[in-house]
């Protein structure tokens, strides 16, 4: 049996690839809920109605964090994105566009759900400062 979520038949993809796919439709659903709360929380004017769904979205904050930082582990020329432009200061797309080019610098990088060692061939950045 098909999901929506498969964009190949599930029978030919790797169990890695379709756990992948289920963690990328489960952060999705949680990005959705997220937008829900924020729409309900604009519009309720019950304060304890309110405080529910403050402590509801909480939990979906969690949620997609938790999904977020599973595929990032997976997938490292992903997470060397993320890095290069969550939680700075500045432009985004700015840091958008840099953090991309030196992740893909020198080739393709394992798409997270292949065969791969996931390594980038580019060493340990342990240690290293940006």
């Amino acid at each position: 049996m098909g999901f929506d979520q498969y964009h190949e038949p599930p029978d030919e993809l790797p169990a890695r690839t379709r756990t992948f796919a289920r963690l990328c439709a489960s952060l999705t659903e949680e990005a959705e809920a997220i937008g829900w709360y924020q729409q309900r929380l604009a519009v309720e004017t019950d304060p304890e109605a309110a405080a529910v769904m403050n402590d509801a979205v909480g939990e979906e904050y969690k949620h997609f964090s938790m999904d977020l930082e599973f595929l990032l582990r997976r997938t490292p020329p992903w997470r060397e994105v993320a890095e290069g432009i969550l939680f700075q200061a500045g432009d985004i797309v700015e840091h958008g566009e840099e953090a991309e080019a030196e992740a893909f610098e020198g080739g393709a990088a394992d798409d997270g759900g292949g065969g791969g060692d996931g390594s980038l061939g580019i060493g340990s950045l342990r240690g290293a400062s940006r």
